[in-house]
């Protein structure tokens, strides 16, 4: 039986909370895992096991303690795949944030598929007994910085953070055109594409809000190099947003009918992390790929 212990001090309450409060509002953990650690008597206070309604202070010693059974997560069936080493730009004991290359699939869609980022981080995990998570995911050409989970006990409050935009991603693109409006937000529903399944669309069937920040830091030749930030995660969201405002991304195969470069110059540049159950803050860079050094 697997076992995951956290060992936390109180810091930073205004006011004396419960330990039921301070677990959920605090340490993100969702509702069925407080009901096992308090069920089973797994969550103590300066050593002692208290009832989820007893108060917690500042400088409290909190222990939590998670056994497989917690988590009905679905099993991974993630093949390891020693093919190709991944490169590792943050790594503690409950994830890793690789820099994902282009061209390859963050996960695998079928039973016994290899050659995926997540079939690449289980073989490296498989080494220490452990196992890689999907947290989110790139699409297949963009390159950079990605969140791997190592044990269920981060996947969901990881998954949170970044749906509530506490954990942020902010990208590279290379674009065509120059835009009259150098930085703003972009706010246009997105849903599926009619013609191309493959694809998404403004205003397309099922549409819902996408919003993108973004701004322009060079240009080059009819060309723009774009920050952007997104504050919502639809599919394919950058790519369709910088198609809609008439500057496609540089190489995408979907959205760019005239471009004449094969890579997708889309990246995920930095990633300002939150690490679940400590709440400590690491801004992760990832290095920026030779083809974006178009200048």
């Amino acid at each position: 039986m697997h076992k995951w212990t956290y060992q936390i001090i109180v810091q930073n309450l205004k006011s004396t909370i419960s330990i039921r409060e301070y677990l959920s509002q605090y340490l993100l953990i969702p509702k069925h895992l407080i009901f096992s650690l308090r069920k089973n008597q797994r969550v103590t206070v300066n050593k002692k096991y208290l009832p989820m309604n007893f108060a917690v202070k500042n400088d409290d010693h909190i222990k939590i303690t998670f056994i497989d059974n917690d988590f009905n997560l679905p099993t991974q069936n993630l093949l390891p795949d020693n093919s190709q080493s991944i490169k590792i730009l943050f790594e503690n004991n409950d994830l890793l944030v690789v820099n994902k290359k282009r061209g390859i699939k963050t996960h695998p869609n079928k039973p016994k598929e290899i050659g995926t980022l997540l079939n690449f981080c289980e073989g490296y995990l498989n080494k220490f007994n452990q196992h890689a998570y999907m947290i989110h995911r790139l699409d297949q050409e963009t390159s950079g910085a990605i969140i791997v989970g190592k044990n269920p006990a981060v996947v969901s409050i990881l998954v949170r953070l970044i749906k509530d935009k506490t954990i942020h991603r902010t990208y590279l693109a290379w674009v065509n055109g120059i835009f009259h409006q150098k930085m703003g937000k972009i706010n246009l529903p997105i849903g599926y594409d009619q013609t191309d399944k493959r694809k998404r669309a403004i205003n397309g069937p099922n549409a819902k809000k996408a919003l993108t920040e973004y701004q322009v830091i060079k240009e080059y030749k009819n060309k723009s190099l774009v920050e952007i930030k997104i504050q919502t995660g639809r599919t394919h969201q950058i790519r369709v947003h910088m198609q809609a405002m008439g500057h496609p991304i540089i190489g995408d195969p979907l959205y760019n009918e005239k471009s004449n470069v094969d890579n997708m110059l889309l990246h995920s540049w930095k990633l300002k992390l939150i690490t679940p159950y400590y709440m400590q803050t690491k801004i992760i860079v990832s290095p920026i790929p030779e083809e974006f050094k178009i200048v």
